[in-house]
């Protein structure tokens, strides 16, 4: 039977010669992955049943990042029940202050996730280690927990649908910019409880944060996971990372597939999507003039090294205008050390942004830049909807690092080519 590269790894997971769509499994899970939000639910499970152990200490990673450094009391109460928990069950995996980092741009980089891996996190965007090769997807808190107990989870297979991308790419157009245009021609429900596998010669020449990114938004389009084959360049990437075995799978030619869309990268513009939903997306052109107040770059999206260097170069020489916020969050100790390391971080301080320690903070309307009534902000991150950000009569629009950083210097959205 000819199978998804989604399905061979499902399959492999569950000990079966092969799964077909619709059909539901138990597998084994390579890692289980919790936060500051999602976690303690789990943990207060294991402890209301009295439960003694994990099932591999060495498989659970405890991420810290939505609330933290924590803003207010409620969220401190979290992070200690997390961080008591890892102390009381041995957690390998716990990332504290000065190591934690946003948990999907963590991970990969500590090489805690790698091709041909099955990966559960309570947390939706679970879904971009799929730019690695792996099938990874966002779970409840409960199954969280049962996962922790038992290293399984069950699993509905999904069916597929390939996006094959080709022509060479205009410039400061990304992976961002792939998956705004994408989900703005399928709509957020277009892969409702399927798996979106991203392939063509564009994405094979796709650089790795560009290919995270992209993994990332497939949640924004409902699907169960996003994918990509992995190739040399995801072999570089883990190359030096992985301390353990893994798998590279890919599609047979004859796998099946619930539709196929194909689009030339090459007639894609910059996108931003308008609120209050990510299929809202529309060329950068569309949205010129729109007057903001904030500006965010970073995110599980789009808070990567080579995020930071787009930004930075659109902003060398300039200012932020008067009247507008810009926040710079590296995603990482690691990311925040080799920013500074570049100049990136006098690049941004000479321009007026402000740069925070590594925190999901602002996306989910945590901390470090909530918005007011009324307020509009450009932001790098994979949400827009009502009150994401703040005041449920604010407005956020998305874009890639590139838009956000020049939106930043004009005081209203625009692209790098109008600097």
């Amino acid at each position: 039977m000819a199978m998804t590269i989604t399905q061979k790894i499902l399959a492999a997971h569950a000990g079966l010669d092969s799964v077909h769509p619709g059909e539901i499994i138990m597998a084994e899970v390579d890692l289980a992955l919790g936060n500051d939000i999602t976690a303690p639910i789990a943990i207060s499970i294991l402890r209301e049943k009295g439960i003694q152990r994990v099932f591999d200490r060495d498989r659970i990673a405890l991420v810290p990042d939505h609330f933290a450094p924590n803003k207010d009391i409620a969220s401190a109460e979290q992070c200690r029940q997390m961080r008591e928990f890892a102390r009381d069950f041995d957690i390998t995996h716990y990332f504290e202050l000065g190591e934690m980092g946003i948990e999907h741009a963590l991970l990969p980089e500590k090489g805690l996730v790698l091709p041909g891996d099955l990966v559960v996190g309570a947390d939706s965007h679970t879904c971009t280690y799929g730019a690695l090769g792996a099938f990874s997807m966002g779970v409840g808190s409960t199954d969280l927990a049962g996962a922790m107990i038992s290293g399984k989870a069950w699993f509905k297979v999904p069916t597929s649908i390939k996006f094959v991308f080709s022509g060479k790419l205009r410039p400061w157009v990304g992976g961002k910019d792939l998956i705004l245009y994408t989900i703005g021609r399928i709509g957020v429900d277009g892969a409702l409880y399927r798996s979106m596998e991203f392939t063509g010669e564009t994405i094979d020449s796709l650089p790795m944060a560009d290919r995270l990114a992209m993994c990332n938004m497939a949640i924004e389009a409902g699907a169960k996971n996003g994918i990509i084959t992995p190739d040399g360049i995801t072999e570089e990437y883990v190359k030096g990372r992985a301390s353990r075995e893994y798998t590279l799978y890919s599609s047979d030619p004859g796998a099946r597939y619930d539709e196929v869309h194909e689009y030339d990268a090459s007639a894609i513009d910059l996108q931003v999507a308008f609120p209050h939903l990510p299929e809202n997306s529309r060329p950068v052109g569309e949205a010129r003039g729109v007057s903001i107040d904030q500006v965010v770059v970073g995110s599980c999206t789009n808070g990567r090294l080579e995020d930071l260097r787009q930004a930075g170069e659109v902003l060398r020489g300039h200012r932020v205008a008067r009247g507008v916020r810009m926040i710079v969050i590296p995603a990482t100790p690691l990311i925040y050390r080799q920013a500074m390391d570049e100049g990136l971080f006098e690049i941004f301080l000479d321009a007026g942004a402000v740069i925070s320690t590594p925190t999901c903070g602002p996306c989910l309307g945590g901390h470090m830049g909530i918005l007011a009534e009324g307020e509009r902000a450009v932001a790098t991150t994979n949400r827009n909807f009502v009150g994401r950000m703040g005041h449920p009569k604010s407005e956020v629009y998305l874009s890639g690092p590139a838009v956000a950083a020049a939106s930043a210097v004009v005081g209203s959205i625009a692209s790098p080519e109008d600097l």
